[in-house]
């Protein structure tokens, strides 16, 4: 800490982590960092190269679970590996400006995923509640917008919070309860006004419920239009590509609103803190449930090639 202009207190130039817990011995913590990463990454490494390899995942639906995947891959980086590192020298202090450039890329990458989870949604509405429109409204030309949409959205949110953060007062303590720079951890050592604090938490909330309500609105209308399809085959198809994209839905929305309400108050448990890495060590687990993309990956990790390629191969021979 430095010396501030205001009477004797000093004003907060690096942030300790916690980590997980105290009551872990450091090779476990260290190990358990270490295997989330790595799980995380190959499973959303698995996900990318299925529908890199398979041309039938080349359709907007497959566009975005892709960048969904780097997008995890992304998140997950940002927040665990810095950890490891610091077990590795024994001091988890991170530089003021360190852990403000953390939190910013964190939510920047945590908000485009939220605006590509809407995206999603508003794809499989119109996949299945509005048939005709589906290839008009999901050209490439409009994928690319609403990619650059949801950008733009998300950095500017992403800014404003961390902007907003920067300015907040830090004379002291510097103990972050957690692995990561966020912001509820933060507010608890702003010294600044509760009433500016408020702001910041309401305004990050709004920016993840409104979303959620766009994703709601957009899911809603699936069941019915499914019921009224004839085909049982069809019915079943059209269900499961919406069970997986709706399931990746409630596990980041409910592991964020629960991380941020709990870490937000005073009773936060250490159990409380891994809850935010749930979600991208999950999405693989769940998105590889899908038919397309399960049967992709068994060729791939068989060495299989896809009926597609082997088709064209025949086609060249004669």
């Amino acid at each position: 800490m430095e010396p501030g202009a205001l009477g004797n207190r000093t004003v907060v130039t690096e942030f300790i982590l916690l980590g997980l817990t105290e009551n872990i011995r450091l090779p476990v913590l260290f190990a358990i960092f270490l295997l989330a990463y790595l799980v995380t990454v190959r499973g959303n490494v698995s996900i990318l190269a299925a529908i890199f390899v398979e041309p039938k995942l080349h359709t907007p639906m497959y566009f975005f679970l892709r960048n969904l995947a780097l997008l995890d891959i992304g998140c997950i980086t940002v927040t665990v590996p810095p950890m490891p590192a610091c077990l590795l020298a024994h001091q988890c202090r991170v530089p003021f400006v360190s852990c403000i450039s953390q939190l910013f890329f964190f939510h920047l990458l945590a908000n485009v995923d939220c605006h590509f989870l809407t995206a999603m949604a508003y794809g499989r509405y119109l996949a299945i509640c509005r048939p005709p429109t589906y290839s008009t409204h999901m050209r490439g030309e409009v994928q690319g917008a609403l990619v650059g949409i949801c950008r733009t959205i998300s950095f500017t949110n992403a800014l404003t919070h961390t902007v907003a953060v920067s300015t907040l007062d830090f004379y002291g303590p510097n103990i972050v309860n957690h692995f990561y720079c966020d912001l509820p951890p933060l507010f608890q050592l702003s010294c600044s006004g509760t009433h500016l604090n408020g702001l910041l938490f309401v305004g990050a909330t709004f920016m993840g419920v409104s979303p959620m309500i766009l994703i709601s609105v957009s899911y809603v209308h699936v069941p019915a239009a499914v019921l009224r399809i004839h085909s049982t085959e069809e019915r079943k198809k059209a269900f499961s590509t919406c069970g997986s994209p709706l399931t990746v839905v409630c596990i980041f929305y409910g592991t964020g609103f629960f991380s941020y309400m709990r870490l937000g108050s005073v009773s936060a448990s250490d159990k409380d803190k891994g809850i935010g890495i749930l979600s991208p060590m999950l999405n693989p687990l769940i998105d590889s449930q899908n038919p397309d993309v399960q049967g992709t990956l068994k060729r791939v990790l068989m060495g299989k090639r896809s009926p597609n390629e082997k088709a064209s191969r025949h086609h060249l021979r004669f």
